[in-house]
């Protein structure tokens, strides 16, 4: 078994100090196989909040706990324009990671992450074609069955996020996207940006989106909430290539609890889920 924390949009400069902290804690005390941050680490790519969203990171790691970490679009100045279109993301590479594209595997899963953060548009975001063909190359050279997991900042699907039927929208170049991960055997897509929770099969949504679940943080220590949601961050157990257990874990305004956890089993049509069961 493969247990992953899925974290988003910590937003550092618009956070919560005991948030945070409650993170680490809960962390280093179920001790994930991977904690997986997807993008928006500042509230607008100053020194300041990199440096606070970095030592985040370093206790995490100093705490012997791997971290796969891509940039959102808060992570690429707003207002300095010069530094927006000449380097970008030159602050997130000095205190998060080098690498854009990072990459985790171990016996039970292989995960990608890919930088859908651009210089160019305010809040969305992209994947270019050198992207998707790097997730046929990492993918493709997976061996044995594993659950292929592709992390976005992004989400590939336009989703509910508000009220009645309203949509998100999806990223840039959706279809070529869609198409792209589902032909590199994507099994699960996680991302964040809306500050949101969903978890669904995309089919119901997307049209040959293929066999891919997809998952949705919400934001794990950020004040600024939507429709009144609670921060929250995913848990997941990846049990077998084609079994995943969900749990979305809220505050509850003193704590991060532990709610029920759904069962999503990969068949035949795609995703299904399955009983849920009591936390």
């Amino acid at each position: 078994m493969t247990r992953i924390a899925h974290l988003s949009d910590i937003h550092f400069g618009a956070h919560d100090d005991k948030l945070v902290a409650a993170t680490e804690a809960w962390l280093q005390q179920r001790r994930p196989d991977l904690v997986i941050i997807s993008g928006d680490f500042t509230q607008r790519a100053k020194v300041e909040e990199f440096r606070a969203a970095g030592a985040y990171l370093n206790r995490l790691r100093a705490a012997g706990l791997t971290v796969l970490a891509i940039p959102g679009n808060h992570d690429v100045p707003l207002y300095d324009v010069v530094r927006r279109f000449a380097t970008p993301l030159d602050r997130y590479r000095k205190f998060i990671d080098q690498g854009l594209c990072p990459w985790f595997e171990d016996e039970h899963v292989a995960v990608l992450g890919i930088n859908t953060a651009r210089s160019l548009t305010i809040r969305d975001g992209r994947i270019n074609y050198h992207q998707i063909a790097m997730m046929h190359d990492r993918f493709g050279a997976v061996v044995g069955e594993k659950l292929r997991i592709l992390v976005t900042h992004h989400p590939l699907f336009a989703m509910p996020i508000g009220e009645g039927n309203e949509l998100s929208e999806a990223v840039g170049r959706h279809r070529d996207a869609v198409d792209g991960a589902s032909a590199a055997g994507v099994d699960v897509a996680l991302a964040g940006h809306f500050h949101r929770t969903y978890a669904n099969a995309p089919g119901r949504m997307v049209e040959e989106a293929g066999p891919i679940l997809v998952v949705q943080a919400g934001t794990a220590t950020s004040t600024r909430l939507r429709n009144d949601e609670p921060q929250s961050f995913n848990w997941l157990h990846v049990t077998r290539p084609d079994e995943l257990l969900l749990q979305v874990i809220p505050w509850d305004g003193a704590n991060f609890v532990e709610a029920s956890e759904t069962r999503y089993r990969l068949g035949s049509t795609g995703w299904q889920a399955g009983a849920t069961d009591p936390a």
